[in-house]
């Protein structure tokens, strides 16, 4: 797709529907066809980004086998492994700013992500993991703050990233074994 190229040339903002229909090698009227204006593209590649991405959760997460805490590294590797392999959909799906509440089919792929990684917060729930008693809520953001600022650091549209991809795994890893010891203090 056109527009994967051009997101990832040169950012979610910087092109327009024309240079992806020049590129697709199409009239500069065929992508109205299919989407009403830029926005809407975007929304497409971030639903598609979506579905992709809640396939890489839930494949990772593997019913929470053979623990959670086993479970929850790997959802964090999946995490990265998405934002570096497919860095075209994670930015429309997460820095092009696109409503997810204005599209439904949109809107239900973002959610089946987000259930993905909730069922890792709903798993600490009542264990001995979770001493502390933080909420499934808060489990999930948390862990979800962790793997999106390690992913964020790796990669970027406008520069290589900050850190290199080792890096960034072993810093979720150890992220994450901390924030779970901490929830073991009451």
């Amino acid at each position: 797709m056109a527009a994967r190229q051009l997101i990832l040339d040169k950012g979610p903002h910087g092109f327009s529907l024309i240079e992806a229909a020049r590129l697709a090698e199409v009239s500069p009227a065929a992508p109205y066809r299919h989407f009403k204006d830029k926005d809407a593209l975007l929304a497409e590649v971030a639903r598609r980004g979506f579905e992709a991405f809640a396939d890489a959760l839930v494949a990772a997460w593997r019913d929470g086998q053979p623990d959670a805490v086993a479970a929850m590294q790997r959802l964090g590797e999946a995490y990265l492994e998405f934002a570096r392999t497919q860095r075209p959909s994670y930015t429309a799906m997460f820095e092009a700013g696109v409503d997810t509440a204005g599209d439904k089919d949109l809107a239900a792929a973002a959610d089946r992500a987000y259930q993905a990684m909730a069922r890792v917060s709903e798993s600490f729930a009542g264990s001995d993991v979770n001493a502390g008693g933080a909420t499934p809520e808060e489990i999930f953001f948390h862990i979800w703050s962790l793997a999106h600022g390690a992913a964020t650091l790796t990669s970027d549209v406008a520069r290589e990233g900050v850190i290199s991809r080792d890096r960034a795994e072993e810093m979720l890893a150890t992220g994450v074994e901390t924030y779970l010891r901490g929830l073991q203090t009451p």
